[in-house]
């Protein structure tokens, strides 16, 4: 098995593939078309002779979209961007197009494809109704990059998706653009002061509690919250770092990571009355590693010390183990957990991730700065102006929160915010 390469235009490569024939010992040559550097053009060409000498190639064509889906997925959904997609977002990915493209397209040859069956396919999800109109945005997008990367590669000498029309929009109808319209953050449920008072005290007696209250104070996401450790909290400075976040995944179950973009590395001021409820949940902790019982009397705690990588807000106990303050909780249970509670409350429409809305338009209507307050919650400004933009649309001016971070926490938590219980 022989391959070589050879420059057709600047940019643009014949990969030529020499294979010995069966019986008589000609070569047959199988030519393909690829874009990019000279050396993406030579490796991919090794990787074209790895293929055929391990019996796993497949003629362009004759491949399908189904199996070109499953190629791009198994490679890792390679795209221009240098940056490789999480574990997580893969399985997202390949979900995605395995439940609503492959049903319907793919068996289709993936250079027969056209762009009015992937009209098609669209028009049939929304009239279906079956999935939510941001996910069929996003299984746009999926096969969208995955397409890009097939015609990179020459494996589609025109790409179909570019003369798509009908493209899915997040925010609920079929538009037609020439363009991509960029994806939004989820709106989700928006509360008013007193309303949010309401929910958090329904939390009060469960262990989600404190990490309810930490979410309305900050505006932090699910898996930055169960990823944070007691040595992430500086009392003195009143300040809590976000430096990790949780990774569910198929392959690896939970993990703990770095966050996904540099924006989420960050440090955020906290209130008086938030450390509070931090400190009364550190020295539960404390007394569990000590073995005082609850309802005891008041002792000295200095000397007793958590294990280094202890979590704020851990799994503690769990099948076949004792307590541990380094298992993290499972977050989707514990988005679960936290929505059934919720309806029982009576806001059967509120997620947990909708804590990081109310809280970045609290502090947007209170005047605070887009970007500030972006750099505070650890997402894009145009992002949040965006979300915030489609709250106001939604909800009257008098029904806005108008406290600042200090004045939010002491509403939600009815608490003073002079000063941190002494301990």
């Amino acid at each position: 098995m022989k391959g070589s390469i050879r420059e057709r235009s600047p940019g643009h490569w014949a990969i030529i593939l020499d294979q010995p024939g069966p019986a008589t010992g000609k070569r047959k040559r199988k030519w393909h078309s690829f874009r990019g550097t000279k050396r993406q053009a030579q490796i991919e060409c090794a990787r074209l002779i790895s293929d055929l000498s391990g019996g796993t190639y497949i003629d362009p064509l004759k491949l399908t979209v189904g199996q070109w889906i499953d190629q791009w997925i198994e490679a890792g959904a390679p795209g221009r961007r240098q940056k490789k997609p999480s574990q997580r977002s893969l399985e997202r990915y390949g979900q995605l197009l395995r439940t609503h493209v492959k049903p319907a397209l793919g068996n289709r040859l993936l250079q027969k494809l056209q762009a009015t069956e992937i009209d098609k396919r669209y028009a049939d999800m929304a009239a279906a109704k079956a999935i939510s109109p941001r996910t069929q945005h996003h299984v746009h997008i999926v096969f969208g990059a995955c397409l890009a990367t097939a015609h990179r590669k020459g494996l589609l000498l025109v790409n179909p998706m570019t003369r798509v029309e009908q493209i899915p929009n997040p925010e609920g109808h079929v538009y037609e653009t020439e363009g991509e319209e960029p994806d939004s953050d989820d709106i989700g449920e928006g509360l008013t002061e007193a309303e949010l008072r309401t929910l958090v005290a329904g939390f009060e007696s469960t262990s989600q509690y404190p990490v309810v209250v930490v979410a309305a104070a900050t505006g932090a996401r699910r898996n930055e919250l169960l990823a944070l450790r007691w040595s992430d909290l500086d009392v003195e400075k009143k300040t809590l770092r976000i430096e990790r976040a949780l990774e569910q995944t198929k392959k690896f179950g939970i993990r703990i990571k770095p966050p996904k973009t540099k924006r989420g590395l960050r440090t955020i001021d906290l209130d008086n009355a938030t450390i509070a409820i931090l400190l009364k949940q550190k020295e539960r902790h404390l007394r569990i590693v000590a073995g005082i019982p609850k309802g005891a009397a008041d002792v000295d705690l200095s000397l007793v010390r958590l294990p280094g990588a202890a979590l704020m807000f851990p799994a503690l106990f769990g099948p076949g183990r004792g307590v541990s303050f380094t298992t993290p909780r499972d977050p989707r249970n514990f988005s679960r957990e936290f929505a059934e509670r919720a309806g029982d409350l009576g806001f059967g429409k509120t997620r947990f991730h909708d804590l990081r809305g109310i809280h970045s338009t609290a502090l947007l209507d209170a005047g605070i700065p887009v970007h500030t307050v972006a750099q505070r919650i650890g997402d894009d400004p145009a992002t949040l102006l965006r979300s915030y933009t489609k709250r106001k649309r939604l909800k009257q001016a008098d029904e806005k929160l108008s406290s600042t971070i200090t004045g939010l926490a002491a509403g939600f938590l009815g608490a003073g915010n002079d000063s941190v219980a002494k301990r």
